[in-house]
């Protein structure tokens, strides 16, 4: 079944098989950080072994009815068929076989911070925050906030949420493959709840991902003496304490000055860990972004700052109106994308990705 024309096929069908077997292993089994490494390349090398399967059923039948063609009609119109189908079957392995980002199959930590525009920034990053929360419902993953920063008025100055999936998904269906595309500067224009004359504010808010680090993740090694950390009692709305205990934790890492603030769970040890587990994501996510500069490949850079001028996407009330700058995307179902249907957004996102890698792979 070999064929020599697509030899990145051929070794990506020959480690995959190899997986299966590691995973079926009792050590392996019995390791669920090691099934689940395994897993997560298996899931990624799965589009390729199918695309590859296809073509070869293809290749190989379209030699076997040529071979039989001069004894049967019919063997001959098989045969046409089949060198018609052939073309897509290799573009489609072709497509699989350009590389994917490595952390699309991972799960994912958001960030949304209010920008400009006072109380209205609040409300529409609140507005975000139930936006992706429900979208991930519809996508079947689970949202627990980390940690978030309220106003009296419901609205929120910061929130941090992790994002994850179901068992190990397909690469394609992992939540870092379809929200990374969200970190920037979010634009909104509507009339402010506040506002009694009717005029329309414009507001930001930033977002912030980055793929979310498994907890024995090997490529981050964190020394101890460098992390300082702090302990302090969990604060709701206005910074009233929620509880008597101190189990909130705020963990500085000195070398690069990310601060991480935890208390959602309910003890200062598991706050620890949760902390300690966005630390890791954040300083793989800052590893990834260097090694992808050094390679002079930013695709996907994300706007860290909140200036207006910086917007990824424009949200417009008035006219029921959200529009995607990096693709041109436009539509006029503000209400329901806000109400979590933001796959075709997302879709015209991944389309220009896919393009642009394939321009890079040609």
């Amino acid at each position: 079944m070999a064929d020599e024309q697509f030899p990145a096929a051929q070794a990506a069908l020959k480690e995959y098989q190899s997986l299966e077997e590691q995973m079926a292993s009792p050590e392996v089994v019995t390791d669920p950080s090691a099934m689940r490494k395994l897993g997560r390349r298996h899931a990624e090398l799965g589009s390729i072994v199918t695309a590859y399967k296809a073509y070869l059923a293809v290749k190989n039948d379209l030699e076997a009815a040529r071979e039989m063609a001069s004894e049967d009609p019919d063997f001959a119109a098989e045969a046409k068929r089949l060198e018609n189908e052939l073309p897509d079957v290799e573009e489609k392995l072709r497509t699989a076989l350009i590389p994917r980002d490595p952390d699309d199959a991972r799960d994912t930590i958001m960030e949304i911070k209010a920008g400009t525009g006072g109380e209205e920034a609040a409300l529409f990053a609140g507005d975000l925050l139930r936006m992706y929360t429900r979208y991930a419902e519809k996508r079947g993953w689970t949202v627990s906030v980390q940690s978030e920063n309220t106003t009296e008025l419901g609205g929120v100055k910061d929130v941090q949420v992790a994002i994850r999936a179901k068992g190990t998904p397909a690469p394609e269906d992992g939540v870092w493959a379809s929200l990374k595309y969200e970190g920037g500067v979010h634009r909104v224009q509507r009339v402010p709840v506040t506002e009694s004359q009717g005029r329309i504010q414009t507001s930001a808010a930033g977002v912030i991902v980055f793929p979310e680090a498994d907890d024995d993740n090997d490529e981050i090694d964190i020394d101890p003496k460098d992390l300082k950390i702090d302990i302090f009692m969990s604060s709701g709305p206005g910074g009233q304490s929620v509880n008597t205990t101190y189990s909130a934790v705020r963990m500085t890492h000195i070398p690069t000055g990310i601060v991480v603030s935890m208390q959602d769970e309910k003890s200062q040890i598991q706050n620890r860990a949760a902390a300690l587990r966005v630390l890791k994501s954040r300083l793989l996510a800052m590893k990834h972004e260097q090694e992808a500069a050094e390679a002079a490949d930013m695709r996907h850079s994300q706007v860290r700052s909140l200036d207006r001028s910086e917007r990824i996407r424009t949200y417009n009330f008035p006219e029921n109106r959200i529009v995607d700058h990096r693709t041109n995307y436009k539509a006029y179902n503000l209400d329901a994308v806000l109400d979590g249907d933001l796959q075709a957004v997302i879709d015209s996102d991944i389309q220009a990705d896919e393009a642009d890698r394939l321009a890079h792979q040609q």
